[in-house]
């Protein structure tokens, strides 16, 4: 039986978890534009594509064994799975937002009886509950910014990333209840029937997300120079150095570097006489 593994099928979360996939090497079979699922050509995988919202569940109950969706969702679900790896896209925070000029500045200023909208009902009423506020919840399931000025609420919990649709709509952000991000997570029940594969799979997604900040790179440097570049380049466990033939003067490093490193690096290099700067991207680094 294989592996079932869930993942948004639309919005933020979906392309980027593809993408991902792709890079492990898993290609994903093409099931149409309205798929529900999909076999993987190479591997003993099936990607089930669910609404985000409702992976959670489906990980919890063993409908399926992993799952890709927000941690923002796990935490409202208040469901028990296991999580395998934070994912580090779709990046945002639940936050308290009320309107511009309403003399709301922090949570204290808040006047008990106010009527909070939200699509997460439960983190608000456990994260006012825990400031000592007494506030009405009215759950909606999406444009919660629009609220305050139709007389539905005085003041939102929503999930912001940049913040720029708060200010357009004249919001200010006042406190954060949680940071979220996409998460891979797992059935407990699963973990210990089938812990083997699933951290195979596991491995093979992070081996992705551990590969896209380091950058593969290759120079021709003076031997009189390489104890200088091993001090700036030390690499995953120090540079790989070969021998040119037919050359006494020069060698070939390779070397794994961290993105934002680069630029300096090749500076460097190039100070020091290296010629043949090759960078190139990663799919994926597996200890």
């Amino acid at each position: 039986m294989s592996i079932k593994l869930a993942v948004p099928n639309k919005g933020r979360l979906n392309e980027r978890s593809i993408e991902i996939l792709n890079q492990a090497g898993l290609e994903i079979e093409d099931g149409g534009e309205r798929k529900l699922y999909a076999n993987v050509k190479n591997g003993d995988l099936s990607v089930m594509f669910l609404r985000a919202q409702d992976i959670v569940r489906f990980v919890h109950k063993g409908a399926v064994d992993m799952g890709i969706t927000g941690w923002d969702l796990v935490l409202e679900s208040g469901l028990d799975v296991h999580k395998l790896q934070d994912m580090g896209f779709g990046r945002c925070r639940l936050s308290v937002a009320v309107p511009e000029g309403r003399g709301m500045d922090s949570v204290e200023d808040i006047p008990d009886g106010s009527i909070v909208a939200t699509s997460f009902p439960n983190m608000t009423q456990r994260f006012f509950e825990k400031q000592g506020k007494k506030v009405d919840i009215t759950t909606i399931s999406g444009a919660a910014e629009v609220t305050p000025y139709l007389g539905v609420a005085n003041l939102i919990v929503d999930l912001v990333s940049s913040g720029s649709t708060l200010k357009t709509n004249h919001l200010k952000e006042i406190a954060v209840i949680a940071q979220s991000q996409a998460v891979l997570v797992a059935n407990r029940e699963a973990m210990k029937a089938r812990g083997t594969e699933i951290e195979e799979l596991a491995s093979a997604i992070i081996s992705v997300l551990d590969a896209e900040g380091k950058r593969y790179l290759m120079a021709d440097v003076p031997v009189t120079s390489l104890d200088e570049v091993r001090s700036f380049l030390p690499g995953i466990a120090g540079p790989t150095v070969m021998n040119i033939m037919g050359r006494d003067d020069v060698v070939a490093i390779h070397v794994v570097v961290d993105k934002t490193a680069i630029y300096n690096s090749v500076n460097r290099l190039k100070r020091l006489g290296a010629t043949g700067i090759l960078i190139m991207p990663i799919d994926r680094m597996v200890p």
